[in-house]
Parts: structure tokens; C-alpha cells; sequence
């Protein structure tokens, strides 16, 4: 018997994945296949012993030449280009929602906080993959210094694009937000994170797919439930085309 993943599915549906986000989406079989990998994924990832299984990671003879591009490109508000045009020098991250301790941060004050370095595979929904070498702060780290209320089930990322005026934003629940690999990446290759990929900072959450890795974070929120928080999806895509929430690989 064959069992279905996430990364089966994927495989399996390459064809019609190489079409582009809003056709992939629009494709009954994809959608079908998609949704079995989600379920199975979900259950795997989730009943497991160990919830903190860690994501392939390579070594630097294998990352990529081409790192493609996903999403968005260039936020289009002023002040997203403000910060852009000073370096993110005055750019800070906003930790809040139900915690008991808000607070925010500098780029500068992410750089000096205990960091993570991962070289990982970056699987998108449109068919392609690549590696890259990620460095950041642990996600963990930050969650437990807001001291998170322990009804919170969700952690929020908003972000300073958005599509023809609706903001980007993703989600995530707790048991990845505290994964070791989870981390809030302002180095790519050892460089500081391209405008492209996400400046200043972007989502590493590596046990799933690349619309879960939001970029261009502007503030972490954490929140009890996700109902009544844009389309109550869980992330632009889970809203506007149906992508499933979880993206497990």
C-alpha cells in the first residue's frame, strides 16, 4: 500500500504543480491529492513520539546556485520602503497578542540574540525546490521571553506586503513555532537576507511548504484561535485559493 504525503503528492502531481499558484489551486486533482497529503502529514507530524523530529538539513556543497524567488517581491507601502531606504535601521519586530510580556525588537537586537544556522531544502507548492543556508533567531526564544499565555493555540506572522491591498499574513500552531528549527531568518548564505527573499526578517519553519515561510515580517502575534482574523483561514493563500492551512512535509 502506498502511503500519500505531502511530498508524495507533490511528486505525483509535478505536471500540473508547474502551472503557477492560482492554476494549481484551480485543478480539482491537485486540490484532491493535496488534501490526502495534508491529512497524512498532519497525523504524522502530530502523533509521533518525538514532535521536535528535525527537517532534512544538507551540508554547504549542496546548496543551490539559483534560489528562486517566491511570492511577493517588493512590499509596495511607504513604510516598508521607508525602512528599506534606511538599511531596516529603524525597522522593529512587534511581539504581542495574548503574552504577558509584549515587546519589540531591532534587526540589530535579532543579530545579537543567541542564533540558529540551518541549511535546508525549500519545497514550494508550485513544483521546485531549492537549498539554501538560513541563519536566525529561534522562534522559541522569543515566544518564551513574551511569556505566551498557555491557552494560546496559534502564532500569527503580519507582514508588510500584501496582494492588490489585502495584507499577507500566515499562521502556525504552537507545536511548530516551538520546533528548533522554526527560526526568523536575517541571513541567507551567509548574507544579509535579500529584499527579494524577505528583508529583514523572514518565517523558517522547515517541516513545511514555502507559503508557509512568510516573509517580510513586521509583527508576531500570539492568539487563542484564528476565527475572525482576515478570512479565518489561517493565511492569505488558505483564504483566497484554498491552499490547506498545515502544508506539513
Amino acid at each position: 500500500m502506498t502511503i500519500i504525503t505531502r511530498r508524495t503528492a507533490l511528486v505525483g502531481a509535478s505536471g500540473l504543480l508547474l502551472a503557477g499558484c492560482e492554476k494549481i489551486t484551480g485543478s480539482p486533482t491537485v486540490r484532491k491529492v493535496l488534501t490526502l497529503g495534508e491529512k497524512a502529514t498532519l497525523s504524522g507530524q502530530r502523533l509521533v513520539t518525538d514532535r521536535n523530529a528535525l527537517a532534512p538539513e544538507f551540508s554547504r556543497a549542496d546548496i543551490s546556485p539559483k534560489f528562486r524567488m517566491n511570492g511577493n517581491r517588493m512590499p509596495a507601502s511607504t513604510e516598508y520602503q521607508a525602512h528599506m531606504a534606511n538599511a531596516f535601521a529603524d525597522w522593529k519586530l512587534e511581539i504581542g497578542g495574548k503574552v504577558a510580556r509584549p515587546f519589540s525588537l531591532s534587526l540589530a537586537q535579532l543579530k545579537a540574540a543567541p542564533q540558529r544556522t540551518q541549511i535546508t531544502r525549500h519545497d514550494c507548492v508550485e513544483g521546485w525546490s531549492a537549498i539554501g543556508e538560513w541563519t536566525g533567531v529561534p522562534l522559541a526564544l522569543l515566544l518564551r521571553q513574551a511569556q505566551v499565555s498557555p491557552s494560546v493555540q496559534y502564532i500569527v506572522f503580519h507582514c508588510a506586503d500584501d496582494f492588490s491591498g489585502t495584507p499577507y499574513y500566515e499562521s502556525i500552531d504552537m507545536i511548530d513555532a516551538l520546533h528548533p528549527q522554526t527560526i526568523l531568518a536575517h541571513t541567507m548564505n551567509r548574507q544579509p537576507l535579500p529584499v527579494g527573499h524577505g528583508a529583514p526578517i523572514r518565517l523558517r519553519v522547515e517541516r513545511a511548504l514555502g507559503y508557509k515561510q512568510a516573509k517580510y515580517v513586521m509583527k508576531i502575534e500570539a492568539v487563542e484561535t484564528l476565527a475572525g482574523l482576515h478570512g479565518g483561514g489561517g493565511g492569505y493563500w488558505e483564504d483566497h485559493s484554498g491552499y490547506q492551512w498545515f502544508a506539513g512535509i
